[in-house]
């Protein structure tokens, strides 16, 4: 039988639990990963979310803290101490206008979103497979446009987009490349748990594919096939990508210029 692209492979995707991160995990698990190990705060997701195949592996952890990543680092010494793929998918959103930004909810969101790759990039790159060995951002088309009312959480993603670039030459020489996916809009449970009924996403995607050229929007298997692509070792001469997924918006945008 034909080996799988991560047969023999292990991977890390934090915020795994949920949307992009779990379709992503379970795209490697049934592409053949011996364990996935999937992070996030949330105890009951994370079973819900590891039930769902064998090889995923739940992590409770803060990966934007030491503790947590300790925590995953832990995990994947169990598994052999080896990785080939970190998926940094944990993120938060938050939304406010220039001279009304809470100073504490932006050093929160650039933990999370900025800080943890740091934290736990660190602490996992010894165990990341050396020539081999793949990272993949999850980062947003607000890193690289202007975004009113959201601009804290634009400028963390023009910090991971920074990441990606940066970081792929610096372990270009140690065979290890370094890639992100830009995904627009993208239908998750994000938004009924922050309050919205499933009328308004619903009103709210509608509104919002009226913008995109193609005419639609995604869902979270659409990003996490090419997280998975660019992991792959077919991929192996592609680093320091940003790869824009919104159904054509972005050339909208670059049109109006």
């Amino acid at each position: 039988m034909t080996e799988q692209p991560f047969t023999h492979k292990y991977a890390v995707v934090t915020g795994g639990a949920t949307g992009i991160g779990l379709a992503t995990a379970l795209d490697l698990a049934e592409q053949g990963a011996a364990k996935v190990v999937i992070t996030g705060r949330r105890a009951d997701r994370l079973a819900e979310a590891a039930a769902l195949h064998p090889a995923l592996v739940p992590v409770r952890a803060d990966v934007s803290t030491e503790e947590g990543a300790d925590a995953v680092a832990a995990a994947v010494g169990e598994l052999g101490g080896v990785l080939d793929v970190l998926v940094h998918n944990a993120g938060v959103h938050t939304i406010g206008a220039v001279g009304e930004i809470d100073p504490a909810t932006a050093r929160e969101l650039f933990d999370i979103n900025v800080v943890g790759a740091i934290v736990l990039t660190n602490r996992l790159l010894p165990s990341l497979r050396s020539p081999g060995g793949s990272i993949v951002f999850v980062t947003s088309p607000a890193g690289h446009n202007p975004t009113p009312m959201a601009s804290v959480y634009a400028a963390s993603k023009a910090a991971v987009d920074t990441f990606t670039r940066s970081w792929a030459l610096e372990l270009a020489p140690r065979g290890i490349r370094v890639n992100a996916v830009a995904p627009g809009w993208v239908r998750t449970e994000v938004y009924e748990r922050s309050g919205m009924t499933s009328e308004q996403v619903d009103d709210l995607f509608a509104q919002a594919a009226k913008g995109v050229p193609l005419g639609v929007t995604g869902v979270p298997e659409d990003v996490s096939q090419w997280i998975t692509l660019l992991s792959e070792p077919s991929s192996a001469w592609v680093t320091g990508q940003i790869l824009t997924m919104d159904g054509g918006a972005d050339l909208v945008r670059a049109r109006q210029v």
